[in-house]
């Protein structure tokens, strides 16, 4: 119940800037589900490693073992999320949970951002992602751009 109260947390803040729409709100609410995750865990193409106070969840990365990157030549594992929960950015929790997934899973990782995710961006720019490309993501008849970022300081 923790991963989808945190998940819709940080999607609707992330996504809806302008405030929640019909739109934003059915996506959160049909892609977050306790279902989703409980299958995401079962699993064996993916990978969720979490970050936990106690009983309080602080963040996660969901690794995709078996996501082709769409940029010719690549491969790797895609960061399919990476979610810390507001409160707790600039704590070291992304950081973490990236360094885990290096140990877990190897360097080679790739990720999408959406482009006006400009916070995110940085970060990932910060620990060692590049661009290399363009992709888009759609729902609901809406075409959002997002960049395709590959890991390349390690």
């Amino acid at each position: 119940m923790s991963l989808t109260a945190l998940s819709i947390q940080v999607w609707l803040h992330t996504y809806a800037t302008e405030g929640v729409s019909d739109d934003l709100a059915r996506e959160a609410l049909s892609t977050f589900t306790p279902a989703y995750f409980q299958s995401l865990i079962a699993d064996s193409d993916y990978r969720l490693l979490v970050d936990v106070d106690g009983d309080n969840l602080l963040g996660y990365i969901l690794l995709d073992l078996d996501s082709r990157c769409a940029e010719e030549n690549y491969g790797g594992v895609e960061v399919d999320t990476l979610y810390v929960q507001e409160h707790f950015h600039g704590r070291g929790i992304g950081r973490a949970l990236l360094d885990h997934a290096i140990e877990t899973v190897g360097a080679r990782l790739w990720l999408t951002a959406w482009a006006g995710n400009v916070r995110a961006l940085a970060f990932y720019n910060s620990y060692g992602f590049v661009d290399v490309g363009i992709t888009w993501h759609e729902f609901e008849e809406q075409k959002y751009e997002n960049r395709i970022l590959a890991l390349q300081r390690r």
